[in-house]
């Protein structure tokens, strides 16, 4: 489910991946809005295409053989090609504000957190930072990205990129250092030798003079 989920979010298309144990698989999947995967998986069963399946619209879990992976597959193409969500149009992304660094503080992101529990039925805020200015960028561990950014007044704010080198993001990020650039991700606690303070988790940018 947890790898599921990151191609998922990564390519922003549903996502199913299987494990067998000689002839026979299991396996979850998580999708996007749109697309109803539970109904799917379900609609598969019916027609005899897997063994046994079912879930909701955002994630199910199925089990089949070897022998059915092919056709089950196939099938599942065919009906997630006839939905909305392939449209590039809605591969856009939902911000729920935009921030100046100024306003964000510990007291916000603890109001914010009493919102949850986030899931698929209320997902977490995401928020966007326009304009600011990539002033520091560092590598962390393997794949993940320490970035600090600041607006024109001089007002700074910290933020980390998970997973950042598994696709372009990282990359972008640390070729952008020193220039303008819009991000987006969700607001997030850092502790560090006793003291918190506000980071963002960033989950996407955007570089405004290629816009």
């Amino acid at each position: 489910g947890i790898v599921a989920s990151r191609l998922k979010d990564k390519f922003n298309k549903p996502a199913i991946v299987l494990g067998f144990d000689g002839d026979q698989g299991k396996g979850s999947g998580r999708s996007v809005a749109g697309f109803d995967l539970g109904f799917a998986i379900q609609r598969l069963q019916r027609e005899g295409l897997i063994q046994k399946g079912g879930g909701h619209k955002m994630a199910a879990g199925l089990s089949l053989t070897k022998e059915q992976l092919y056709p089950a597959m196939n099938r599942l193409c065919e009906l997630a090609k006839k939905e909305e969500f392939m449209d590039p149009e809605a591969q856009k992304v939902l911000v729920d504000g935009v921030l100046f660094i100024g306003g964000v503080n510990i007291g916000l992101i603890d109001e914010l957190e009493n919102c949850g529990p986030f899931g698929s039925a209320i997902r977490e805020p995401k928020f966007a930072f326009c304009d600011v200015s990539l002033s520091f960028t560092k590598r962390v561990g393997e794949n993940h990205l320490k970035v600090r950014f600041s607006d024109d007044s001089g007002k700074t704010m910290d933020a980390i990129c998970f997973r950042a080198f598994e696709g372009n993001l990282g990359q972008a990020l640390t070729e952008h250092c020193g220039k303008k650039a819009h991000l987006l991700g969700k607001l997030d606690v850092n502790h560090w030798q006793g003291r918190k303070s506000p980071q963002l988790i960033i989950e996407d940018a955007a570089w405004p003079e290629e816009l």
